[in-house]
């Protein structure tokens, strides 16, 4: 069985292949800058193999059909290709950013989960029309496939009532579906089935606290393999601090920055988003300049460090509150699996809690998952590399499954 899997964003596609028997990763891909002057395609045969072959294309990409069809066309390439025809891919596995309430698991796509996907575009402007033209142009070069979509916030319909509802009125859920979802959901569900391998315990016999940090952040609640919390909102601007995103602010600065500084909702949605988070304290989104210049002296950096790993530690604190104990805490994404200082900070203190790492086994290189953590610590605590990409095509192929397919 080989899937395709695409992430449509609205200027990028990123697409890997998956020859599910083995879960290999026949080709993995990027065409950038699309709708720009200069376009940009690197295609990689193989990766991360002795066989390993890239092309990079430096040409306009007009649109994403033009993407798509160079991306299809190097699928079949003599020289760059891993499939003879198109025939070969079952199925198509798209990553879908909001599935609003409706949708709590993968979907096979059909005109209504279409239409429901369109209904959600409120909810996320920015990508879920990416995400549908993805889809179309999918559904066009490759007919013959199933084309499935798979929803960041579908991990996250677990969670109870009284923990998704804002304090707003009641009209303002049921009217514009104003409520909590949670994104990373691909990401979190990923790494907590590979905790529980790892641990050698059935997923739903465990309570886990996953970390996504990257330049997008945030963290889930796990209990018995279900998400019954997590720090993101309505939007991914909220919980934790992020690379260029506030996290969590009083709502009530909102109201005084457009009163004292006259500004419009759009000025505001910008700070939120894209001025705000480390880069609104210390001026630097990348965690790796902040430490270099927290290192120097500069205190703007590392208040951005203490703030950014103080909101961390209060979601541990809440979230060991909330599922009553921890089996395993689990750190991924760029910053988590990489940054051995901020793992280190956030489990500082947290003994009475179970939670003891390890300073040297913290330090160890390392390419695939790594426990951290100290006998003695009742919790089990691992870096764990997220992947994305691979949770679209498991979930991809077990909708199939399900459905008779093979």
């Amino acid at each position: 069985m080989k899937i395709l899997v695409i992430n449509c964003g609205s200027s990028s596609i990123k697409y890997q292949l998956f020859n599910m028997e083995d879960e290999l990763v026949m080709v993995s891909g990027l065409a950038e800058r699309i709708g720009e002057p200069q376009g940009k395609l690197t295609h990689n045969k193989f990766p991360d193999t002795e066989d390993e072959l890239t092309i990079v294309k430096k040409e306009p990409i007009p649109d994403h059909k033009s993407g798509m069809n160079t991306i299809v066309s190097l699928l079949t390439d003599k020289e760059y290709g891993v499939i003879e025809d198109t025939s070969e891919i079952l199925a198509v596995g798209h990553r879908v950013v909001h599935g609003g309430e409706r949708f709590h698991e993968p979907a096979l796509i059909s005109d209504e989960v279409i239409r429901a996907i369109e209904e959600t575009i409120p909810l996320a402007p920015l990508h879920n029309p990416a995400n549908l033209t993805g889809i179309r142009v999918a559904q066009t070069l490759l007919p013959q496939a199933q084309q499935v979509a798979v929803f960041d916030t579908a991990f996250h319909q677990t969670m109870a009532p009284h923990v998704f509802h804002y304090s707003l009125p009641y009209e303002y859920y049921e009217k514009l579906g104003v409520r909590r979802y949670g994104f990373h959901g691909t990401s979190h569900r990923y790494v907590a089935k590979e905790a529980a391998r790892l641990m050698g315990r059935p997923l739903d016999e465990l309570n886990l606290m996953t970390i996504h940090l990257g330049s997008g952040a945030s963290t889930c609640a796990i209990e018995n393999g279900k998400s019954v919390d997590t720090s993101m909102g309505m939007t991914p601007v909220a919980g934790i601090i992020m690379g260029t995103r506030s996290g969590n602010i009083d709502p009530g600065i909102i109201i005084y920055l457009a009163k004292s500084k006259d500004m419009t909702i759009e000025e505001l949605d910008h700070v939120l988003t894209h001025e705000s988070g480390l880069k609104g304290i210390c001026g630097l989104n990348d965690m790796r300049d902040i430490h270099k210049k927290a290192t120097e002296g500069d205190k703007r950096a590392q208040l951005a460090l203490d703030m950014f790993v103080y909101r961390i530690k209060k979601y541990i604190g809440n979230y060991s509150a909330i599922l009553g104990h921890l089996d395993g805490l689990v750190f991924t994404a760029g910053i988590g699996e990489h940054d051995i200082e901020i793992r280190e900070r956030c489990c500082e203190k947290l003994e009475r809690l179970g939670i003891v790492l390890d300073p040297e086994k913290n330090k160890q290189e390392h390419e695939g998952p790594l426990q951290i953590n100290k006998p003695e610590s009742s919790v089990e605590i691992f870096v764990i590399p997220t992947n994305e990409e691979l949770e679209i095509a498991q979930q991809t192929r077990e909708l199939l499954e399900s459905k008779g397919f093979k």
